[in-house]
């Protein structure tokens, strides 16, 4: 498989990792593994540190995009999202404001478990008057997050759970109900600030929830029942909020990165993402070997990282959290000529994954390190997946070509993308209109949502994936039809979220015609304006 990345990617690559806007993506591979394995004592010419660097140049094991950002720099936050508990008292809240800061501005996104923040108009004792609860709390950390950019191009990624049972609940269901005015202003322009709209929500199930949602007895079953119905409506009109999911043996692990698929029980824990490219690797052999050096350059990510505030120092040496992820299953099985969905041979190489828990704790041992309490995470990917040209995390190929619009130095741009497994599909003489993608298995829910309770067996912690649905779904039939569905299979979950085609003005992704969007390939348009930026076309 050719290492050569197309104009796309490597113009991405170039907006976001390349340093100084010079280097090139070896070099960028051999500046990352030099830097994170010496804080091992790898040198720079050892075998293993050009192997990683190898991999990572062959798109066969990419590092999280902060790795490829802040490797060798004088600050080497190179960890992702920080893991963060909101605590119920003044201090409390200016404690998370700073959190909240100071990762936001070494590029670290957060997620935060606002359940303990006493619900509003709760009496306030030593001050006097009421509270203003926990949807106050996290609408000023969102507006942290709205003028706290890195670099000034990396949007704040920010992540807000509430306990179902909490007495605010319905108003966070609801934090997203923005009016038709609202909506109609930001499809006219995409930069109008809505509330709460960098902020994923979700709404945390314990095990509780489910005896309460199935026992008509349990004190609170009207309020599961409500509370589960609720969030359905409003996940097939809205997209938000979401399900996390936290019971038997995951109950407590509350807090979550800002994409979810990082858990913890412990407040400044720190994720740290690394994903194999399953369509790059040529064989089960050559994976085992990708799992192991993935997990030590994870491991070794944990040491050689700066953190936003020491806490984090400490709860990162205590769990040392790897989340050694995966891309390229759809492309995978495409491959093959296999069907998206469940599949036996794929589970042998996924039974090689999951060896990540018993070769990271000898790689930390052979260190003097504590053994990482989990190692495996499914990331959504985001530019990491364009970077690799094959389709992110468990998702499915959004679509044969798209239009993606992204921020770059302050203002909006968008440009027309082929899929590469679309592309390499349709060089090999496939219809680009008959390539199953996330549009087609949109039709197809059950089957999507089957795919990831699937998968969730070989990730200790979670899976980031959103179920696309071909458009908003207000039918009481089908709301119900997909509230059923779904519960059979919302236990085997850590989370889901959906979202429904056409849901939010300015979405970053849209689907277009593939004979229109290759004509387009390569031009770079500014919002709303149909020309190419500077007068330079192919960027």
């Amino acid at each position: 498989m050719t290492t050569q990345m197309s104009a796309f990617s490597h113009s991405i690559y170039k907006q976001k990792y390349s340093l100084d806007g010079l280097e090139e993506w070896p070099d960028t591979s051999v500046r990352v593994a030099t830097n994170v394995l010496a804080a091992l004592g790898y040198k720079e010419d050892d075998p293993t540190t050009l192997r990683v660097a190898q991999l990572i140049t062959d798109r066969k094991f990419l590092p999280g995009g902060r790795y490829l950002y802040a490797s060798g720099r004088s600050l080497h936050q190179v960890q992702n999202c920080l893991l963060l508990k909101a605590e119920d008292s003044r201090e409390g809240w200016g404690d998370l404001w700073h959190k909240a800061g100071m990762a936001l501005m070494t590029g670290a996104g957060i997620g935060v478990d606002y359940s303990d923040v006493r619900p509003s108009g709760s009496p306030v004792g030593r001050t006097g008057g009421f509270a203003s609860g926990p949807v106050s709390l996290m609408q000023s950390v969102n507006e942290i997050g709205r003028q706290v950019m890195q670099g000034g191009s990396r949007r704040s990624a920010i992540w807000a759970g509430l306990r179902w049972d909490h007495g605010d609940i319905q108003a966070f269901i609801r934090v997203k109900d923005w009016s038709p005015e609202l909506r109609a202003m930001k499809e006219r322009d995409i930069n109008t600030a809505l509330p709460m709209e960098l902020t994923n929500v979700s709404v945390i199930l314990n095990d509780e929830f489910f005896v309460a949602l199935a026992d008509e007895f349990h004190e609170k079953h009207e309020l599961a029942q409500d509370v589960y119905w609720t969030t359905v409506r409003k996940m097939l009109t809205t997209a938000e909020p979401g399900f996390s999911v936290d019971t038997g043996e995951n109950a407590g692990e509350t807090l979550r990165n800002a994409c979810t698929e990082i858990t913890s029980r412990d407040d400044s824990d720190i994720c740290n993402l690394g994903s194999i490219n399953l369509a790059r690797i040529e064989s089960i052999e050559e994976l085992k070997e990708v799992v192991e050096l993935g997990c030590l350059f994870l491991i070794a990510g944990t040491v050689y990282s700066d953190v936003p505030y020491e806490k984090v120092a400490t709860v990162r040496s205590k769990n040392r959290r790897l989340g050694l992820g995966l891309m390229g299953i759809h492309e995978w099985l495409i491959q093959r000529g296999k069907q998206y969905g469940p599949d036996l041979e794929l589970s042998e190489w996924m039974e090689v994954y999951a060896t990540s828990t018993e070769v990271s704790a000898v790689i930390a041992k052979e260190h003097c390190l504590s053994a990482p309490i989990k190692t495996r995470s499914i990331a959504p990917n985001g530019t990491i997946g364009i970077i690799g040209e094959t389709t992110t995390g468990i998702e499915p190929i959004f679509c044969s070509a798209f239009k993606r619009r992204y921020l770059f130095g302050g203002s909006w741009r968008y440009q027309y993308v082929i899929d590469p497994t679309a592309r390499r599909a349709v060089a090999a003489g496939a219809d680009p209109d008959s390539i199953e993608d996330a549009y087609a298995l949109s039709c197809d829910v059950r089957r999507r949502v089957q795919m990831q309770a699937w998968v969730q067996q070989y990730v200790d912690h979670g899976i980031s994936s959103t179920i696309n649905l071909p458009g908003v779904i207000t039918d009481p039939t089908e709301v119900s039809s997909f509230g059923h569905m779904l519960l059979e299979y919302l236990p085997e979950l850590r989370g889901v979220t959906a979202y429904p085609n056409g849901a939010r003005g300015g979405q970053p992704l849209e689907a277009v015609p593939f004979a229109f969007a290759i004509d387009q390939e390569g031009v770079v348009f500014e919002e709303d304006e149909e020309r190419c930026v500077g007068g330079s076309c192919g960027i």
